[in-house]
């Protein structure tokens, strides 16, 4: 063997022996990342996923007062989601779902793109005023619906007092579901209006120095400049008041009940009372797992727009 033979053989062989110690630094970056994962996984496991899977299992049975104490219900397949969808009742809930969606959504994202806009300019007091608009948004809703009802009361309402009038608009099925309408417009506001004036935030100033140089009025100035930089934050806006509004129960619960004549139910509130006034828990069950499905589609169509706009 000759010297250089010699002295390779122990480079060699320390050269062999270095990845074990360089897979150990990957090894602890790849445990100390699971397990900062580990708390979010199993928060959504158990408070997500598990619900989810666990409504669908109960909307797939005869699950009624008698199987709380026996433990047993009978499998019943997708009855439970014809008995939904056949009700007679169940196209004016679907009708007022949509409705209350909708007019919800478009209220709370316009009012509030214009707090937003109105906040960008600089102003005495303009912090104090916008953080007296949060409010809404901090106040537990039970207080928020608590108050609204008693704004709307036909009687001693004060809002029947300033327009001098005496409508109804907690007992009258005209105009409940506009009622409930108004409150939850009125509670999505700051959210819309947090989001969007971070967005706008983001907007480069340069740009608009850039639109007054060439003589762009305002309108113009929104159309070319801030509504196009804005769109990825008014996509996720919507998505999530989209989520948040097709799923309200307690605002509409606290004021009507869904009445009067079901004039103001929604499918989570219709489904709330098939499942604990009503006790039919598979029922309930069914309805609910409806918004659910709804809301994965929007989620599913809003991912396909982000990735489509991303990678074209």
């Amino acid at each position: 063997m000759t010297d250089t033979a010699v002295l390779a053989a122990p480079v060699a062989g320390g050269a062999a022996s270095r990845p074990p110690a360089r897979r150990r630094p990957r090894l602890r970056l790849r445990l100390a990342a699971l397990g900062f994962m580990a708390p979010v996984v199993i928060f959504l496991a158990v408070f997500f996923v598990y619900p989810i899977i666990r409504g669908f299992v109960l909307s797939m049975q005869d699950f009624g007062p008698s199987s709380f104490i026996t433990g047993d219900a009978d499998f019943v397949g997708i009855d439970n989601y014809v008995t939904v969808v056949t009700d007679p009742i169940f196209g004016t809930i679907a009708w007022h779902t949509v409705l209350f969606t909708v007019v919800s959504l478009a209220g709370q994202f316009a009012i509030g793109m214009a707090l937003a806009l109105f906040f960008t300019r600089r102003f005495p007091l303009s912090a104090t005023f916008r953080s007296l608009i949060l409010l809404p948004w901090l106040l537990p809703l039970i207080v928020s619906a608590t108050a609204w009802r008693w704004i709307f009361d036909q009687q001693f309402g004060v809002l029947n007092a300033a327009i001098g009038s005496q409508v109804g608009w907690l007992t009258d099925p005209a105009v409940s579901l506009w009622a409930v309408i108004i409150a939850n417009i009125w509670l999505g506001i700051p959210f819309n209006m947090v989001l969007l004036h971070g967005g706008l935030q983001g907007i480069p100033e340069s740009l608009y120095e850039a639109a007054a140089l060439d003589g762009a009025s305002r309108w113009r100035t929104f159309w070319s400049i801030t509504w196009p930089l804005l769109r990825p934050v008014t996509a996720v806006t919507l998505l999530l008041g989209l989520v948040y509004t097709i799923k309200v129960f307690d605002v509409i619960w606290i004021l009507t009940k869904g009445g009067p004549a079901n004039s103001s139910h929604t499918i989570a509130t219709w489904a709330y009372e098939q499942s604990f006034t009503d006790l039919q828990f598979g029922v309930g069950a069914a309805a609910g797992e409806i918004l659910v499905v709804v809301a994965l589609i929007f989620g599913f169509i809003y991912i396909r727009a982000q990735r489509k706009e991303t990678f074209g």
